[in-house]
C-alpha cells in the first residue's frame, strides 16, 4: 500500500460504533443551528441593517447556506466519514489541504462552546436580580470570576455527557432540541399577537436606511452565525447507522427549520420593538445597555410569563450547542490524527483525548477575552473558509472519483459548486479586513503545524512533500482575499467602487475554484486509493441498536 493511503487516522482496535439514525443526525444539525444566535441574533442584524434590511439579511444568508447546505449533504452521503469537513479536501488534494481545512474548522468549532455558555450567562444577567446580587457579566462583555467557575462546570458537564458516547449524547441531545424549537415559534407566536407595530419595517430611515452595506455587513455580524451548524451531520457521518441514505437528508431537513424559525423571528422581533425607539435610527431598538433582546420585549409587552420561559431557554438553548460542539470538535481532532493519541477510543466508541483537549480548549476561551459579540465576527469568518473547502472538494472529487456512488447529488453542479465557493467567500470578505488577515494568520499557522509533524514524521501525516502543489492554490486564495478586503468597504481602504465590490470578490472566487479544482487536484489513480482506505475502515465499525 502506498504512503498515501496511511494518511488519517489508523485503524485502532475499537472503532467508533455506529449508532446515530436519520433523527438523530437531523437534531444535531438543528440543535448547532438553533443556538445562542436565535437569542441575539435579530438585535444585532437590525441594529445593523434596519428593520426592513434586516429580513432581507436573513434571507440571502438562508440561500447563501442553503446552497453550501446542499453541497455538504452531497459530499455527507457520498463520502461518510468522521470529521467530514477536513477528510473531504484531504481525500481532493491530500494531506496539507486537509490539514488546513481541518484546521480551519477545530479553530472556530472548538470556541463555540464557551461561547455559547458566555452568551447563556450574559442573557441571564439582564435579569436585575441576577445583575445586582451575583454578576454574571462584566459592563464590557467579559465574564466575572462567578460566571468564569458557572461556565467551567458548563463545560465539565458537556465533557462528561460526550464520554458517555455518541448515542448518549445524541439521546439527550433530542430532547433539548425539540424545547429549542417549541420556545422560538411560541416567541414568534406571542409576540405577533401582543406587539406587532408594521411601521417598524419601514421606520428610521426607511425599509432598508443602511442600504446594501448594512444589509451585507450584518450576514457576518450574527446572522451566519445563528445558521450555521448544518454541517454538524457529517461530522458525525462516522457513527451514523445508515450514513448514505440519512446524511443528506438530515442536513436539507435541519436547514429549512432553522431558516424558517430565523426569519420569522426577526419578523417578530423588528414588529415587537416599540416605535418611539426607532424613529430616527436603528441604533438602540430596545434601549442602551440591554442585553437580553427578547426577554426585554416580553416584559415591555407584559408578557411575564413568556420573558421567564425565555430565561429558561436562555440556559438550556445555548447549552444544548455547547454540547454538540464539545463532541463534534473531538470528532475533527480525530479526523485530523494529530498527534495520534487523539485518534484512540475506549470501549464506548468514543476519542476520549480528544473530547478533555476540545474541553480544554474551551475552558480557556472563558477567560477574559472579547465580548459575545466580538467573537462571532472572527468565529463566522472561520466557518466560512471551513465551508469554502467544500465546493473546491466536490468539484475536485467529481473528476477525480467519478465513479463514486452519490446517493444525493447536489443540483446543478457546474453552477452551484462555483456559486456555493463565491458565496463562502462573501461572507468571509463582509467580515471585514481585519478578520480576514487574521483568519489567513490562522490557516498558516495550521501548514506551519503540519510542516513540522512531517519534519518529525509523525504519523498520519503523508511524508511525499512533492504532494503539497496544493499550498500554491491555498496560498493564492488567502493573498487575493487579503488583498481585496484591503482594498474594500469591510474594514478596508475603501478603494473599490461601493456595492460593485462583491463583484469584485465573485470574479476572483470563480478564477481561483477553476485553477484549484482543473490544475491542483489529485489525479484519479491517486485518489481512489486514499477514499477507499477510509471507506474499509468505516466499513469495519460496529454497528448498534442506535436512534431511530
Amino acid at each position: 500500500m502506498s504512503a498515501v493511503v496511511t494518511e488519517g487516522p489508523e485503524t485502532t482496535p475499537g472503532g467508533l460504533h455506529r449508532t446515530v439514525g436519520f433523527w438523530g443526525l437531523s437534531f444535531v444539525s438543528l440543535g448547532s443551528i438553533i443556538g445562542s444566535g436565535w437569542l441575539l441574533g435579530a438585535l444585532t442584524a437590525a441594529t445593523i441593517a434596519g428593520g426592513g434590511g434586516s429580513l432581507i439579511s436573513w434571507i440571502l444568508a438562508a440561500i447563501m447556506l442553503t446552497v453550501l447546505a446542499l453541497i455538504h449533504a452531497d459530499l455527507g452521503a457520498a463520502y461518510p466519514v468522521a470529521g467530514g469537513t477536513s477528510r473531504y479536501p484531504h481525500f481532493a488534494f491530500g494531506g496539507l489541504a486537509g490539514f488546513a481545512a481541518g484546521w480551519t474548522t477545530y479553530l472556530q468549532a472548538v470556541a463555540i462552546a464557551p461561547l455559547e455558555v458566555e452568551a447563556s450567562l450574559g442573557y441571564v444577567n439582564s435579569i436585575d436580580a441576577v445583575k445586582s446580587h451575583v454578576k454574571l457579566v462584566n459592563t464590557n462583555g467579559t465574564l466575572t470570576v462567578t460566571g468564569i467557575v458557572i461556565g467551567v462546570v458548563a463545560m465539565l458537564v458537556f465533557m462528561l455527557i460526550n464520554l458517555a458516547g455518541a448515542k448518549w449524547m445524541s439521546d439527550s441531545n433530542t430532547a433539548i432540541v425539540l424545547w429549542k424549537i417549541a420556545v422560538p415559534l411560541l416567541t414568534i407566536i406571542t409576540l405577533l399577537i401582543v406587539s406587532f407595530h408594521p411601521g417598524n419595517f419601514t421606520a428610521g430611515g426607511g425599509f432598508a436606511p443602511y442600504g446594501f452595506h448594512g444589509i451585507f455587513a450584518a450576514l457576518p455580524a450574527g446572522v451566519v452565525f445563528a445558521l450555521q451548524g448544518f454541517e454538524q451531520a457529517t461530522q458525525m457521518a462516522g457513527e451514523a447507522k445508515n450514513p448514505q441514505k440519512d446524511v443528506a437528508k438530515a442536513i436539507i431537513l435541519a436547514m429549512i427549520i432553522g431558516a424558517v424559525i430565523y426569519i420569522g423571528l426577526e419578523v417578530a422581533f423588528v414588529g415587537a420593538v416599540n416605535p418611539a425607539n426607532v424613529v430616527h435610527n436603528w441604533q438602540h431598538p430596545i434601549g442602551a445597555g440591554d442585553y437580553g433582546p427578547y426577554y426585554t420585549l416580553a416584559i415591555n409587552a407584559g408578557v411575564g410569563w413568556l420573558a421567564t420561559v425565555l430565561i429558561i431557554d436562555a440556559v438550556i438553548s445555548p447549552g444544548g450547542t455547547g454540547l454538540i460542539y464539545v463532541g463534534t470538535t473531538a470528532r475533527i481532532s480525530y479526523a485530523l490524527g494529530l498527534p495520534d493519541s487523539l485518534t484512540k477510543v475506549n470501549k464506548r466508541g468514543v476519542p476520549v483525548w480528544s473530547v478533555i483537549v476540545a474541553t480544554a480548549f474551551g475552558v480557556l476561551f472563558l477567560l477574559p477575552a472579547p465580548s459575545w459579540q466580538e467573537l462571532v465576527g472572527l468565529i463566522t469568518g472561520a466557518t466560512a473558509l471551513m465551508y469554502a473547502f467544500a465546493p473546491i472538494a466536490l468539484g475536485a472529487l467529481r473528476h477525480s472519483d467519478p465513479d463514486r456512488e452519490h446517493p444525493y447529488r447536489v443540483p446543478f453542479p457546474a453552477v452551484t459548486l462555483p456559486v456555493g465557493f463565491i458565496f463562502a467567500n462573501l461572507i468571509v470578505y463582509w467580515g471585514t479586513f481585519t478578520s480576514t488577515w487574521k483568519l489567513s494568520i490562522g490557516l498558516l499557522i495550521g501548514g506551519l503545524i503540519y510542516l513540522i509533524a512531517t519534519r518529525v514524521n509523525a504519523k498520519n501525516v503523508d511524508p511525499d512533500r512533492s504532494r503539497w502543489r496544493f499550498a500554491i492554490w491555498l496560498i493564492t486564495w488567502q493573498v487575493g482575499m487579503i488583498v481585496v478586503g484591503w482594498l474594500g468597504n469591510y474594514g478596508g481602504r475603501g478603494w473599490l467602487p461601493d456595492d460593485w465590490d462583491a463583484l469584485v470578490v465573485a470574479v476572483l472566487s470563480l478564477g481561483l475554484y477553476y485553477f484549484a479544482v482543473l490544475k491542483m487536484a489529485y489525479p484519479r489513480e491517486e485518489v481512489e486509493p486514499v477514499v477507499d482506505a477510509d471507506l474499509e475502515h468505516l466499513g469495519d465499525l460496529r454497528t448498534s441498536p442506535g436512534i431511530a
